[in-house]
C-alpha cells in the first residue's frame, strides 16, 4: 500500500494542531501543568515523504501491517505464559485461564485508548506524545518517564529468560554469558534497521507459533487418550475454591505477559499507509495474544499433576511448572522443544522491546525532554537511542543473571511503569476528546466511559501489585517529577522564554 504520509486523512487527527511536526501545538496551550513551554522539534526530524525516504535524518517509512504485527507479537511472545504459569496457577487457586480472560479484558480498554490517540499523534513517542496532546507538556513527560521504566526493563527480563533457558540446555555455560550474547546479536539487528529486524523476526515468530501449535495438538491428543488430571472447567473456576480476590491478584502478574502490544505505536512514523494501520495492528495483536494465552494455560492446567495448593506451598516448583507438566504428560522431547523456542523467542521479544525503547528515547530527545543527542538518526535508524537502550538493558540483564533473585527483582518493577503510563494514556483520551473537545462533541462511551473504566482497572491492578514494585514505581515517579521541575525552572529562566513557561 502506498504511504499516505502526513497527508493521510486519518493521520491529521482532525483539528487542533495534530500534525506530528507541530511540537507543542494544541497540547501546549493551557492543557495541564507545564503547558506552553518547550520548543518545537526540527521539522526535518520527522519524515513524511510519501516515497518513504527520510529527510534530514528523520525516520524512514518502510513498515507494513505484517511488520507491525510481527513486532507486537515478538514483544509479547506467543508463549509468554510459560514462565509465569506456575505462579499464576498458585495465586489464582487454579483459575489460571480465567486470569488471562480478565487480563485480556483489562488490556483491551488500554488498546482501545491507544487506537483513539494514535490518529491524534501518530508519532514515535507513543504514550509520551499522546499525553502531551491530551494533557499538556508536564503530564506528557511523566507518561514518557514512566513508560521508559517499562521499555528499558522488559527487554532485560526477556534477555534473562533467554539466558535461563539456554543455561538449562547447556549447563556448562553460565546464564549471564548467554544473556550477553543475546543482547549483542539483537542489538546488531536493530542497528541494521527496523525493516531488516522485522524480516528476521518474522521467521522467529513463525517458529514460535509452530512450536505452540505442536504443544496444543500434543496436549489435545494426551487429554483425549488419558483424560484430564484436573476438572475440565477448573482452569476457569479453580481446582479447590474460587476466589475473585485471588484471581485479581494474579491478574496483576498476568498483565506482564501482554506488555509489548503497545510498542507497536512507537513505530507510527515508520509505517506506510497512515495511523489506521497502526491502530488495527494494536487491537489485532492484543486479541490474538489473548486467545493464545487462554488456550495454552487452559490445556496445561488440565495436564498439571500438582494442585494449585501444592504449587503455592512450594514456590521453587512454580517457575518450571509448565515445563514439568509437559514433560510428565507428553514427553521430554516437547519439554526441550518448548525450552529452545522460549530461549530464541525471549531474545527476539527483547529485540522488539529494545527497538521500542529506542523510539521512545528518540522522541523524548527530539522534544528536548532528554539529551538532544538521542534524536539523531543514521539512515533512518535512531542508532544513538538504540545503543543507549542496549547498554541499559545489558547492565540490568547481566546484573540480574548473576543473582539468584535477579529475575524477581526485575519482574517486580516492570509492571508499574507501564501501568502508570497506561493510566495517563486513558486520561489523555478524556482530555483530548471530552475536556478540550478538539474534534467536536465527544462520544461518551468511547471517549469517557471506556477510558475511565480502563484507568480504574489499572489502578486496581497496581493496588494488588507487590509492595516492592509499588515502592520502586513511587521512587521512579518522584525522580521524574524532580527532573521535570528542573527542566521547568531552566526554561522559565531562559532568555526570551514565554511568560508562564
Amino acid at each position: 500500500m502506498a504511504d499516505s504520509g502526513a497527508g493521510d486523512a486519518d493521520s491529521t487527527g482532525g483539528t487542533g494542531g495534530t500534525d506530528p511536526r507541530a511540537g507543542d501545538g494544541a497540547a501546549g496551550s493551557g492543557s495541564g501543568f507545564g503547558s506552553g513551554f518547550g520548543r518545537k522539534p526540527d521539522p526535518g526530524l520527522i519524515s513524511d515523504d510519501p516515497s518513504g525516504a527520510h529527510a534530514l535524518g528523520g525516520l524512514r517509512r518502510t513498515l507494513g501491517f505484517r511488520d507491525l504485527v510481527v513486532y507486537g507479537l515478538l514483544f509479547i511472545a506467543p508463549m509468554a505464559p510459560v514462565g509465569v504459569y506456575g505462579t499464576l496457577d498458585a495465586k489464582s487457586h487454579g483459575a489460571v485461564a480465567l486470569v488471562y480472560v480478565f487480563a485480556t479484558i483489562a488490556m483491551a480498554f488500554t488498546a482501545f485508548s491507544y487506537a483513539q490517540m494514535i490518529r491524534v499523534a501518530p508519532q514515535a513517542g507513543s504514550v509520551f506524545a499522546y499525553a502531551r496532546k491530551g494533557l499538556g507538556e508536564g503530564p506528557g513527560f511523566i507518561a514518557g518517564w514512566m513508560a521508559m521504566l517499562d521499555y528499558l526493563l522488559i527487554p532485560a527480563v526477556a534477555y534473562l529468560f533467554a539466558g535461563i533457558a539456554m543455561e538449562a540446555l547447556v549447563p556448562s555455560v553460565d546464564r549471564w554469558i548467554w544473556t550477553g550474547i543475546a543482547v549483542v546479536i539483537t542489538t546488531l539487528l536493530n542497528l541494521w534497521g527496523v525493516r531488516a529486524a522485522a524480516r528476521v523476526g518474522f521467521f522467529v515468530l513463525a517458529m514460535e507459533l509452530v512450536v505452540l501449535m505442536v504443544f496444543v495438538v500434543s496436549a489435545i491428543v494426551v487429554l483425549v487418550q488419558d483424560g484430564a488430571t484436573r476438572g475440565w472447567l477448573s482452569p476457569f473456576t479453580g481446582d479447590l475454591s474460587f476466589s475473585f480476590t485471588a484471581v485479581l491478584g494474579a491478574v496483576s502478574v498476568a498483565v506482564l505477559s501482554y506488555l509489548g502490544f503497545d510498542a507497536i505505536a512507537s513505530f507510527a512514523e515508520e509505517v506506510t499507509g497512515g495511523s489506521r494501520k497502526v491502530a488495527r495492528a494494536v487491537l489485532f495483536c492484543l486479541a490474538l495474544a489473548g486467545v493464545l494465552f487462554v488456550a495454552q494455560t487452559y490445556l496445561v492446567a488440565l495436564l498439571e499433576p500438582l494442585s494449585s495448593a501444592e504449587l503455592a506451598a512450594d514456590p521453587v516448583k512454580q517457575g518450571s511448572a509448565f515445563y514439568d507438566a509437559v514433560d510428565a504428560s507428553v514427553g521430554t522431547w516437547l519439554h526441550d522443544l518448548v525450552a529452545v523456542s522460549k530461549a530464541i523467542g525471549a531474545a527476539f521479544a527483547a529485540l522488539a522491546g529494545q527497538a521500542a525503547a529506542g523510539r521512545l528515547l528518540f522522541a523524548m530527545g527530539r522534544e528536548r525532554r532528554l539529551p538532544r543527542l538521542l534524536s539523531r538518526t543514521d539512515g533512518g535508524t535512531p542508532r544513538v537511542a538504540l545503543l543507549l537502550a542496549a547498554v541499559v538493558t545489558l547492565i540490568a540483564a547481566v546484573w540480574a543473571a548473576r543473582r539468584d533473585d535477579g529475575l524477581d527483582h526485575l519482574v517486580s518493577v516492570v509492571d508499574i511503569g507501564a501501568l502508570s503510563a497506561f493510566i495517563l494514556l486513558h486520561a489523555s483520551v478524556v482530555g483530548w476528546y471530552a475536556v478540550r473537545r478538539m474534534e467536536g462533541p465527544p462520544r461518551i462511551l468511547a471517549h469517557v466511559v471506556a477510558p475511565v473504566v480502563g484507568a480504574g482497572v489499572l489502578v486496581a491492578v497496581i493496588v494488588e501489585a507487590s509492595g516492592s514494585a509499588q515502592v520502586v514505581g513511587a521512587i521512579w515517579l518522584a525522580a521524574g517529577l524532580v527532573v521535570l521541575a528542573i527542566q521547568w525552572r531552566r526554561r522559565a529562566l531562559a532568555p526570551g522564554a514565554p511568560k508562564g513557561s
